[in-house]
């Protein structure tokens, strides 16, 4: 299996403007509420493409560009206006780096004909950090295809995205691995009907994120895994990982919904279906159980045969209304001073 990142609609959206959104940021109870509660909250780019710059990467050579380095090195430094690099299908193997001095950038593909970035990076070469295909320091993401790990090459986990900028969203996006997939390093991000799939700490880091409405998928094969790794070292910082409607998918058992990797890690899965993949305990402090005083693992009006609670570990909070409400709004994320919706060119 290939450590890979599949392009649908407005995949990766890397972004540092800032929007007034108006309308309600608290996310709906009802998931079927979840689209227009959205649209109307923080809306779509017109079908116009007069509104930003539009770059064609074809594989084929029929576009701007074949490759994806060549099209980001054309965009000048201290750009300042919004560029969709759109990509064209086939698979597109190459280490990409979009850096600091790059933002406004949003890279898209076809849903109904998506592209693949591949590349065959792993930790023991790069280092997990720089283990990837795509880097973008402004907002960052990775892609790779290296083989599963099985606990005794050294430094065999890559991740398939890091994504270490502020003010970043995913919309429709696949990300493919097995451990560290998702390096959800720094900054506040949004991640939108998305899948990510793994086995250990396959979202980890110190970001600031909302994953709503998107598969998380335990792969089987592992006696344990771990979903989440959040990076979370004092009560003053304000990151988190929230899962909202979401949906954890897998069987047998095998599953934590986190482990105390830092003192202060913070993870909540609010509203959210809980497949019997998940471990009755739901949560590990194997990493050092003296986090158990200080770390903050929330569930919220969850669903599933993995919701069930009574087996719970004795650090694990059942939220009420009250104590879910900051983590189930935008706000988290400060979405209003950031948060813009994909283009739509398909």
């Amino acid at each position: 299996m290939a450590y890979t990142i599949t392009l649908m609609k407005a995949l990766f959206f890397f972004i540092l403007s800032f929007l007034s959104i108006d309308g309600k940021f608290m996310i709906p109870a009802d998931k079927s509420q979840l689209e227009s509660w959205f649209e109307t909250t923080v809306g779509y780019v017109s079908d116009s493409s007069s509104s930003f710059k539009v770059i064609n990467v074809r594989v084929d050579g029929s576009g701007d560009f074949k490759t994806v380095i060549d099209a980001i090195n054309s965009i000048p430094s201290g750009n300042s206006e919004r560029v969709v690099v759109s990509i064209g299908p086939g698979n597109y193997t190459e280490k990409i780096t979009i850096g600091t001095d790059k933002p406004f950038i949003t890279l898209q593909g076809d849903p109904d004909n998506m592209p693949v970035l591949v590349f065959d990076g792993t930790a023991k070469t790069y280092t997990t950090v720089d283990s990837a295909t795509l880097t973008a320091d402004a907002d960052q993401f990775y892609g790779n295809s290296a083989p599963r790990p099985d606990g005794k090459k050294d430094g065999a986990q890559a991740s398939a995205v890091r994504v270490g900028g502020d003010a970043s969203a995913f919309y429709n996006c696949k990300f493919y691995g097995y451990q560290d997939t998702v390096f959800d390093y720094n900054g506040r991000h949004f991640f939108k009907d998305c899948y990510i799939e793994g086995t250990v700490d396959f979202i980890f880091g110190s970001g600031t994120s909302i994953y709503m409405n998107s598969e998380i998928h335990v792969i089987p094969g592992d006696p344990t895994s771990f979903i989440t790794a959040q990076a979370r070292s004092s009560d003053t910082e304000t990151t988190g990982f929230v899962f909202v409607h979401c949906s954890v998918t897998g069987s047998g058992q095998t599953a934590y919904l986190g482990r105390s990797w830092f003192p202060y890690g913070r993870v909540i899965f609010a509203n959210t279906f809980l497949s019997d993949v998940v471990n009755p305990e739901g949560w590990s402090d194997k990493m050092d159980p003296s986090n158990d005083r200080t770390s903050f693992f929330g569930e919220f009006k969850n669903e599933g045969p993995g919701s069930n609670f009574d087996k719970r570990v004795t650090f694990a909070k059942q939220l009420s209304e009250e104590e879910a409400k900051p983590f189930i709004s935008l706000d988290f994320i400060d979405a209003s001073s950031w948060l813009m919706p994909p283009p739509k060119l398909y």
